[in-house]
Protein backbone atom coordinates (compact mmCIF):
# COMPACT_ATOMS: atom_id res chain seq x y z
CA UNK A 1 0.00 0.00 0.00
CA UNK A 2 1.28 3.46 -0.93
CA UNK A 3 0.29 4.87 2.47
CA UNK A 4 2.86 2.77 4.31
CA UNK A 5 5.85 4.67 5.67
CA UNK A 6 9.41 3.64 4.76
CA UNK A 7 9.88 2.35 8.31
CA UNK A 8 6.76 0.18 8.03
CA UNK A 9 7.97 -1.23 4.74
CA UNK A 10 11.39 -2.01 6.21
CA UNK A 11 9.88 -3.85 9.17
CA UNK A 12 7.52 -5.74 6.88
CA UNK A 13 10.45 -6.97 4.79
CA UNK A 14 12.14 -8.18 7.97
CA UNK A 15 8.95 -10.00 9.04
CA UNK A 16 8.59 -11.71 5.66
CA UNK A 17 12.28 -12.70 5.69
CA UNK A 18 11.91 -14.13 9.20
CA UNK A 19 8.74 -16.05 8.32
CA UNK A 20 10.40 -17.41 5.17
CA UNK A 21 13.37 -18.58 7.21
CA UNK A 22 11.21 -20.18 9.90
CA UNK A 23 8.99 -21.96 7.36
CA UNK A 24 11.93 -23.27 5.34
CA UNK A 25 13.67 -24.61 8.46
CA UNK A 26 10.78 -25.68 10.68
CA UNK A 27 7.62 -26.23 8.58
CA UNK A 28 8.70 -26.83 4.94
CA UNK A 29 5.56 -28.88 4.29
CA UNK A 30 3.18 -26.21 5.60
CA UNK A 31 3.23 -22.72 4.09
CA UNK A 32 0.25 -21.46 6.10
CA UNK A 33 2.33 -18.83 7.97
CA UNK A 34 3.66 -17.43 4.67
CA UNK A 35 0.21 -17.16 3.10
CA UNK A 36 -1.19 -15.62 6.25
CA UNK A 37 1.67 -13.13 6.65
CA UNK A 38 1.03 -11.82 3.15
CA UNK A 39 -2.68 -11.35 3.90
CA UNK A 40 -2.08 -9.72 7.30
CA UNK A 41 0.46 -7.22 5.99
CA UNK A 42 -1.64 -6.23 2.98
CA UNK A 43 -5.16 -6.18 4.40
CA UNK A 44 -6.81 -2.78 3.96
CA UNK A 45 -8.94 -3.07 7.11
CA UNK A 46 -5.98 -3.98 9.30
CA UNK A 47 -3.97 -1.07 7.85
CA UNK A 48 -6.85 1.33 8.52
CA UNK A 49 -7.18 0.09 12.12
CA UNK A 50 -3.45 0.39 12.78
CA UNK A 51 -3.31 3.90 11.31
CA UNK A 52 -6.31 5.15 13.27
CA UNK A 53 -5.07 3.52 16.48
CA UNK A 54 -2.02 5.74 16.15
CA UNK A 55 -4.14 8.83 15.54
CA UNK A 56 -6.13 8.19 18.71
CA UNK A 57 -3.04 7.32 20.74
CA UNK A 58 -0.85 10.25 19.70
CA UNK A 59 -3.16 13.07 18.61
CA UNK A 60 -6.08 12.53 20.95
CA UNK A 61 -4.53 10.93 24.03
CA UNK A 62 -0.96 12.23 23.85
CA UNK A 63 0.50 8.74 24.22
CA UNK A 64 3.27 7.04 22.25
CA UNK A 65 3.14 4.91 19.10
CA UNK A 66 0.42 2.25 19.13
CA UNK A 67 0.08 2.03 15.36
CA UNK A 68 1.43 0.06 12.42
CA UNK A 69 5.13 0.44 13.22
CA UNK A 70 4.65 -0.66 16.82
CA UNK A 71 2.42 -3.61 15.98
CA UNK A 72 4.83 -4.82 13.29
CA UNK A 73 7.82 -4.49 15.63
CA UNK A 74 5.90 -6.58 18.17
CA UNK A 75 5.25 -9.17 15.45
CA UNK A 76 8.93 -9.38 14.58
CA UNK A 77 9.90 -9.59 18.27
CA UNK A 78 7.42 -12.39 18.94
CA UNK A 79 8.44 -14.39 15.87
CA UNK A 80 12.11 -14.05 16.76
CA UNK A 81 11.44 -15.35 20.26
CA UNK A 82 9.31 -18.18 18.89
CA UNK A 83 12.11 -19.15 16.48
CA UNK A 84 14.77 -19.19 19.21
CA UNK A 85 12.56 -21.30 21.49
CA UNK A 86 11.86 -23.78 18.69
CA UNK A 87 15.58 -24.12 17.96
CA UNK A 88 16.11 -24.83 21.66
CA UNK A 89 13.59 -27.66 21.52
CA UNK A 90 10.85 -25.83 23.44
CA UNK A 91 7.40 -26.84 22.22
CA UNK A 92 4.55 -24.35 22.00
CA UNK A 93 1.38 -24.99 23.96
CA UNK A 94 -0.43 -26.18 20.83
CA UNK A 95 2.36 -28.67 20.16
CA UNK A 96 2.47 -29.87 23.77
CA UNK A 97 -1.29 -30.41 23.79
CA UNK A 98 -1.38 -32.07 20.37
CA UNK A 99 -3.96 -29.45 19.39
CA UNK A 100 -1.93 -27.86 16.62
CA UNK A 101 1.38 -27.58 14.78
CA UNK A 102 4.25 -25.14 15.00
CA UNK A 103 2.83 -23.50 11.86
CA UNK A 104 -0.43 -22.96 13.75
CA UNK A 105 1.45 -21.36 16.64
CA UNK A 106 3.32 -19.08 14.24
CA UNK A 107 0.04 -18.08 12.65
CA UNK A 108 -1.64 -17.28 15.97
CA UNK A 109 1.37 -15.23 17.11
CA UNK A 110 1.40 -13.17 13.90
CA UNK A 111 -2.33 -12.47 14.09
CA UNK A 112 -2.20 -11.45 17.76
CA UNK A 113 0.83 -9.22 17.26
CA UNK A 114 -0.58 -7.31 14.32
CA UNK A 115 -3.99 -6.75 15.93
CA UNK A 116 -3.20 -6.50 19.66
CA UNK A 117 -3.64 -2.71 19.88
CA UNK A 118 -6.62 -2.42 17.53
CA UNK A 119 -8.74 -1.41 20.53
CA UNK A 120 -6.75 1.82 20.73
CA UNK A 121 -9.07 3.02 17.99
CA UNK A 122 -11.61 3.39 20.82
CA UNK A 123 -9.44 4.44 23.75
CA UNK A 124 -6.79 3.35 26.22
CA UNK A 125 -8.91 1.94 29.04
CA UNK A 126 -9.64 -1.76 28.52
CA UNK A 127 -8.29 -1.49 24.98
CA UNK A 128 -7.08 -5.09 25.06
CA UNK A 129 -10.69 -6.29 25.38
CA UNK A 130 -11.90 -3.94 22.64
CA UNK A 131 -9.04 -5.31 20.52
CA UNK A 132 -10.47 -8.79 20.92
CA UNK A 133 -13.92 -7.63 19.84
CA UNK A 134 -12.63 -5.69 16.84
CA UNK A 135 -10.30 -8.49 15.75
CA UNK A 136 -12.67 -11.45 15.92
CA UNK A 137 -14.36 -10.88 12.56
CA UNK A 138 -11.11 -9.99 10.82
CA UNK A 139 -9.39 -13.13 12.07
CA UNK A 140 -12.34 -15.25 10.99
CA UNK A 141 -12.33 -13.68 7.51
CA UNK A 142 -8.59 -14.16 6.95
CA UNK A 143 -8.49 -17.72 8.27
CA UNK A 144 -11.41 -18.62 6.01
CA UNK A 145 -9.29 -17.39 3.09
CA UNK A 146 -6.17 -19.41 3.90
CA UNK A 147 -7.99 -22.47 5.30
CA UNK A 148 -11.22 -22.59 3.27
CA UNK A 149 -12.09 -26.27 3.48
CA UNK A 150 -14.77 -27.59 5.81
CA UNK A 151 -12.31 -30.03 7.39
CA UNK A 152 -10.20 -27.04 8.49
CA UNK A 153 -12.86 -25.69 10.86
CA UNK A 154 -11.15 -27.11 13.95
CA UNK A 155 -7.77 -25.69 12.89
CA UNK A 156 -9.30 -22.26 12.19
CA UNK A 157 -11.06 -22.27 15.55
CA UNK A 158 -7.93 -23.16 17.53
CA UNK A 159 -5.68 -20.62 15.79
CA UNK A 160 -8.29 -17.90 16.32
CA UNK A 161 -8.68 -18.81 20.00
CA UNK A 162 -4.94 -18.63 20.69
CA UNK A 163 -4.68 -15.35 18.78
CA UNK A 164 -7.53 -13.80 20.78
CA UNK A 165 -5.90 -15.03 24.00
CA UNK A 166 -2.69 -13.24 22.99
CA UNK A 167 -4.58 -10.06 22.15
CA UNK A 168 -6.60 -9.92 25.37
CA UNK A 169 -3.62 -10.94 27.50
CA UNK A 170 -1.03 -8.51 26.15
CA UNK A 171 -1.35 -6.03 29.02
CA UNK A 172 -0.75 -8.66 31.70
CA UNK A 173 -4.01 -7.71 33.40
CA UNK A 174 -5.90 -10.81 32.25
CA UNK A 175 -4.60 -14.32 33.04
CA UNK A 176 -3.30 -16.28 30.05
CA UNK A 177 -2.01 -19.84 29.92
CA UNK A 178 -0.33 -20.52 26.56
CA UNK A 179 3.30 -20.01 25.55
CA UNK A 180 2.06 -18.32 22.37
CA UNK A 181 0.04 -15.69 24.25
CA UNK A 182 2.86 -15.35 26.76
CA UNK A 183 5.23 -14.25 24.03
CA UNK A 184 2.90 -11.49 22.84
CA UNK A 185 2.97 -9.43 26.03
CA UNK A 186 6.76 -9.84 26.30
CA UNK A 187 7.23 -8.84 22.65
CA UNK A 188 5.01 -5.83 23.33
CA UNK A 189 7.03 -4.88 26.39
CA UNK A 190 10.27 -5.09 24.40
CA UNK A 191 9.20 -2.28 22.07
CA UNK A 192 10.32 0.53 24.35
CA UNK A 193 13.28 2.13 22.59
CA UNK A 194 13.72 5.89 22.12
CA UNK A 195 12.21 5.81 18.63
CA UNK A 196 8.81 4.87 20.02
CA UNK A 197 8.87 7.75 22.53
CA UNK A 198 10.18 10.39 20.12
CA UNK A 199 6.82 11.28 18.58
CA UNK A 200 5.20 12.44 21.81
CA UNK A 201 8.42 13.96 23.12
CA UNK A 202 8.44 16.28 20.11
CA UNK A 203 4.86 17.46 20.69
CA UNK A 204 4.97 20.61 22.88
CA UNK A 205 3.08 20.01 26.10
CA UNK A 206 3.00 20.87 29.75
CA UNK A 207 4.38 18.29 32.20
CA UNK A 208 1.73 15.70 32.91
CA UNK A 209 1.29 12.54 34.90
CA UNK A 210 2.79 9.67 32.95
CA UNK A 211 5.56 11.67 31.25
CA UNK A 212 8.13 9.48 33.00
CA UNK A 213 7.19 6.67 30.58
CA UNK A 214 8.16 8.84 27.62
CA UNK A 215 11.46 10.07 29.06
CA UNK A 216 12.32 6.61 30.36
CA UNK A 217 11.74 5.04 26.94
CA UNK A 218 13.71 7.87 25.31
CA UNK A 219 16.81 6.79 27.25
CA UNK A 220 16.67 3.21 25.95
CA UNK A 221 19.01 2.66 23.01
CA UNK A 222 18.27 -0.95 22.11
CA UNK A 223 16.45 -4.09 23.18
CA UNK A 224 18.29 -7.18 21.96
CA UNK A 225 16.62 -10.61 21.76
CA UNK A 226 18.93 -13.61 21.43
CA UNK A 227 19.70 -17.13 22.62
CA UNK A 228 20.12 -17.33 26.38
CA UNK A 229 23.11 -18.58 28.33
CA UNK A 230 21.31 -20.57 31.02
CA UNK A 231 17.76 -20.37 29.68
CA UNK A 232 16.59 -20.56 26.04
CA UNK A 233 15.91 -16.82 25.59
CA UNK A 234 17.84 -13.70 26.56
CA UNK A 235 16.56 -10.11 26.52
CA UNK A 236 19.14 -7.34 26.91
CA UNK A 237 18.07 -3.73 27.45
CA UNK A 238 20.79 -1.17 26.67
CA UNK A 239 20.24 2.40 27.89
CA UNK A 240 22.11 5.67 28.07
CA UNK A 241 20.85 6.72 31.52
CA UNK A 242 19.33 5.15 34.62
CA UNK A 243 15.92 6.70 33.96
CA UNK A 244 15.45 3.84 31.51
CA UNK A 245 15.32 1.45 34.46
CA UNK A 246 11.81 2.75 35.15
CA UNK A 247 10.69 1.30 31.83
CA UNK A 248 12.37 -2.02 32.59
CA UNK A 249 11.07 -2.33 36.14
CA UNK A 250 7.58 -0.88 35.70
CA UNK A 251 6.68 -2.10 32.21
CA UNK A 252 8.76 -5.05 31.01
CA UNK A 253 9.26 -6.97 34.26
CA UNK A 254 5.54 -7.02 35.20
CA UNK A 255 4.78 -8.37 31.74
CA UNK A 256 7.46 -11.02 32.08
CA UNK A 257 6.11 -12.03 35.46
CA UNK A 258 2.60 -12.38 34.01
CA UNK A 259 3.77 -14.52 31.09
CA UNK A 260 3.53 -18.32 30.91
CA UNK A 261 6.91 -18.09 29.11
CA UNK A 262 8.70 -16.35 32.00
CA UNK A 263 10.61 -19.51 33.01
CA UNK A 264 12.29 -19.53 29.59
CA UNK A 265 13.77 -16.02 29.69
CA UNK A 266 16.81 -14.24 31.13
CA UNK A 267 16.56 -10.44 31.43
CA UNK A 268 19.57 -8.14 31.54
CA UNK A 269 19.80 -4.34 31.64
CA UNK A 270 22.79 -2.01 31.46
CA UNK A 271 23.58 1.69 31.40
CA UNK A 272 26.38 2.82 29.09
CA UNK A 273 29.73 2.36 30.80
CA UNK A 274 28.30 0.45 33.76
CA UNK A 275 28.10 -3.20 34.72
CA UNK A 276 25.37 -5.34 33.18
CA UNK A 277 22.69 -6.26 35.71
CA UNK A 278 20.68 -9.46 35.51
CA UNK A 279 17.08 -8.98 36.65
CA UNK A 280 15.63 -12.42 36.01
Amino acid sequence: MDSKSPKEQTIERKIIALVNDMVSRFTPEDHLPLRLADLLLNDAEIQAIQDYANTVSISRLGLNDHGPVHMKIVCRNALKMLSILHEAGVKTSLEQEGAGTFADSMSAVMIASLLHDSGMTIGRKDHEFYSGIISFGIITRLLNQVLPDDQDIERRTIIRSVAIEGIIGHMGSHPICSIEAGLILIADGCDMTKGRARITLEIPSKPAEGDIHEYSAHSIEKVHISKGEELPLKIEVLMKSEVGLFQVEEVLIPKLQSSPAKHLIELYASVEGEEVKRYI
